[in-house]
């Protein structure tokens, strides 16, 4: 199945393969369930909103390859979402269907695509049209507005360049983003696959490898279709540090947003609208989607014990993130999904003493000050 975003000096990329990954083993009973609570779903893009993260790596031993990247993945990924069982879970209404949205680890499984593109690793990292061209080196479907508890909420895209070297290019809802910014899932996972492939033998090839599987001339043409990439923009990443916090976290989360928001507008020479979602994780338990105008609210006061810094997505460690020995990245790349006229994601902790939020901002390309 080749996919192609109107690039017209980049190769078509073709899908090979595609997979339902489940947990490695079933999820104890009570699963865990997140609450997502949003007045207009809907209007609030919870169905189409993602983080994309796309990692680029070399081809560094000759049984390295994405192929067999993708092969051990059908065993690792399972053994690392079995301790995040969330991600492979389905958003739905309870109560049959009638009641309010939220999030199951049911075991459904996210989805492990498989692909090669006819260039270069190298010649693809140069390509003025990259940020374009990286689009079809991720895998996003949006969320069934009606039936939401058919689709996946987490994606993984194995891409094969000519040179052997590979992408692996992450897609997660805005749902359950804190688990790759905050938990460090992908570390995690990162480790388990390290442990694995350390522990075979390095000339042994995986059970799923797909070239030993796949039967010639058969694609996927006709079972899976990803949303064209629209409406992204660019983030910053904020940490803010609070003690002895006066106001409640969620008060303190709108306030703060506020105050990145004006930074970010700052940085960038761009302009958020009038109006913004603002995502706020309320516990482990429940997330909080609420809509806010940037005006008529007082900026917080903030001590002298506050600290606002521009972290920058290298801090949440992608950049060391090493499936192999050795082998770290080359480049990362990430950006958010339909954004529309901009969003604000405040992710407080679990301990309230001190309050430490991290706070993504993005607004949109085209609305340029």
């Amino acid at each position: 199945m080749a996919r192609s975003n109107g690039i017209t000096n980049v190769p078509k990329l073709t899908i090979e393969a595609v997979q339902t990954v489940p947990p490695y083993k079933v999820t104890d009973h009570p699963r865990p369930v997140r609450q997502v609570l949003a007045t207009d779903p809907i209007g609030s893009g919870i169905f189409k909103r993602c983080l994309h993260v796309v990692f680029y790596y070399k081809k560094v031993t000759e049984e390295d390859s994405g192929w067999v990247f993708a092969g051990w993945t059908k065993e690792t990924l399972a053994k690392a979402l079995s301790e995040q069982p969330i991600l492979s879970g389905r958003l739905w209404r309870g109560e049959d269907g009638n009641g309010e949205l939220e999030i199951v680890a049911n075991d459904s499984g996210v989805r492990l695509i498989e692909a090669q593109i006819a260039i270069n690793l190298s010649e693809f990292l140069e390509l003025k049209e990259k940020e374009e061209a990286e689009a079809q080196l991720v895998f996003w479907s949006d969320i069934d507005e009606q039936n939401p508890q058919f689709s996946p909420l987490f994606y993984v895209q194995v891409t094969n360049f000519q040179c052997g070297g590979y992408s692996i290019g992450i897609s997660c809802s805005l749902l359950l983003v804190d688990l790759l910014v905050k938990e460090n899932f992908l570390n995690s996972w990162a480790n388990i696959h390290k442990n694995i492939i350390s522990s075979n033998n390095e000339h042994k090839k995986p059970v799923f490898y797909l070239p030993n599987l796949k039967k010639n001339g058969y694609y996927p043409t006709s079972i899976i279709s990803s949303t064209p990439r629209k409406d992204c923009g660019q983030t910053i990443h904020f940490k803010v540090t609070v003690e002895n916090a006066n106001l409640e976290a969620g008060e303190m989360c709108k306030s703060l947003s506020l105050l990145c928001i004006e930074e970010t507008e700052s940085r960038l020479g761009s302009k958020m609208g009038s109006e913004f979602y603002l995502f706020v994780k309320e516990s482990s338990e429940a997330i909080k989607i609420e809509k806010y105008s940037k005006f008529g609210h007082a900026k917080p006061q903030l001590s002298l014990k506050t600290r606002v810094t521009c972290a920058g997505w290298d801090d949440i460690g992608a950049n060391e993130i090493e499936f192999r020995d050795g082998n770290k990245p080359m480049h990362v790349s990430y950006w958010i999904g339909s954004i529309f006229y901009g969003l604000v994601m405040a992710i407080p902790p679990l301990n309230q003493a001190t309050l430490g939020v991290n706070i993504l901002v993005t607004v949109p390309n085209e609305n340029k000050l």
